[in-house]
């Protein structure tokens, strides 16, 4: 689960990190009068989504008179913001945030994120942040550099003056730098984050050191821990498809080809979709009903890799473990009949009570393809989709 720049902000100042002053709005007379109370000659408006790069996209725009405030928050709000991460199809913006001004004089990069190769909580720093940070990634990644931080001793003040060092901070920027780390890692941890970013945190005219950018995203499984984080959700940032899969349990993600895929089990969707692209096709999705599927779940199933007008076959692959084939069968039968699929469908069961559950599917009546094998099961669902 993501968050917005402004809840993110909300949340270090809750820790204790300076940002700058800014409120949030959802129309430009809310705009305005955000700027009004802000006071000052130069605010900066930035469109809300969950994306990076939208300085280029045109959703950070600094404004110099109330007139621009209200028309920058009138371009942005109920713009669709389109960025190098969005793809094509971009974000809604439906609220900005008013921030007042700030004299830069340095551009950082700061993040943590779990290092999988470490296997731990790991800074990400850069002298070079800003922008242009993905540009420096490729062409100088000599100017990134990590720390990883022990799970069993937490953060060290070493390791906070190792960062700060690699930055190139002065020594009361050092102190404050510290802090800053220090609270960061608290958040991470408070939070179950999966990401904290800072770009650019900054160091102004005065050298104090401020978060001038602020993203967090949550780790989705531990949301039953983290009911207050649950409510600033907001549904208009996510893949529709992916929100009510959430809904029905099932792990699902959206794809570019026309085979829709219907797995339990993430192994299994894998290995499915890698044997559909070996003979040819292009999966539409990625969909795991997880080891107790019902029928209810099946035909949430159907209903939503149907809800992608790309979709020209359907690949069921259930290996019954958990979940007897029969079982399996009965409910693709009846969500088929329910949420009248028309196209294709290849159906390969394997596992407790396979014979059964290929029974019932042979005497259905349903135009239901069967296979005897996976290899069997992507040949045909890639010659159906063709």
């Amino acid at each position: 689960m993501n968050l917005h720049e402004y809840q993110s902000k909300k949340i270090f100042a809750d820790y204790g990190i300076t940002i700058p002053r800014g409120i949030p709005a959802d129309s430009p007379d809310a705009a305005v009068a955000a700027a009004n109370e802000l006071g000052g000659d130069l605010w900066v408006v930035k469109a809300q989504a969950h994306t990076g790069g939208r300085g280029k996209a045109g959703g950070v725009k600094l404004a110099k008179s109330m007139d621009e405030v209200r028309e920058f928050a009138a371009e942005m709000l109920g713009m669709t913001l389109v960025t190098y991460q969005t793809g094509p199809e971009g974000l809604p913006v439906n609220i900005v945030y008013i921030e007042e001004g700030s004299q830069i004089d340095r551009e950082i990069y700061l993040s943590m994120l779990v290092d999988r190769e470490e296997s731990r909580i790991s800074f990400i720093a850069s002298a070079a942040g800003g922008m242009d940070i993905e540009k420096v990634a490729v062409e100088t990644p000599e100017l990134i550099f990590s720390v990883a931080i022990g799970p069993d001793a937490g953060l060290q003040d070493y390791q906070a003056r190792q960062l700060a060092f690699g930055l190139e901070l002065d020594k009361r920027q050092m102190r404050q730098f510290g802090d800053l780390v220090h609270k960061l890692y608290q958040i991470y941890l408070d939070t179950d984050a999966s990401l904290i970013e800072v770009n650019p945190l900054i160091t102004n005219t005065d050298g104090d050191i401020i978060a001038l950018d602020g993203k967090i995203n949550i780790d989705g499984s531990a949301l039953f821990r983290q009911k207050e984080i649950v409510m600033l959700r907001d549904p208009t940032q996510e893949d529709e498809a992916e929100r009510k899969a959430a809904e029905h349990d099932l792990n699902y993600v959206s794809l570019d080809g026309n085979i829709a895929c219907m797995v339990n089990g993430a192994g299994l969707a894998m290995a499915t979709m890698d044997l559909i692209k070996l003979h040819g096709g292009e999966p539409a999705n990625f969909l795991d009903v997880g080891g107790g599927a019902t029928a209810e779940r099946v035909a949430a199933a159907f209903k939503l890799i149907l809800s992608n007008e790309n979709v020209a076959a359907i690949l069921v692959n259930i290996f019954g473990g958990i979940v007897r084939c029969d079982l399996i069968a009965e409910g693709i039968i009846s969500a088929v009949k329910e949420v009248g699929v028309s196209v294709p469908v290849v159906v390969r069961l394997e596992g407790t009570n396979v014979n059964k559950g290929r029974e019932l599917l042979a005497n259905s009546g349903l135009d239901i393809i069967s296979a005897d094998d996976l290899t069997d099961a992507a040949k045909k669902a890639v010659a159906s989709a063709a």
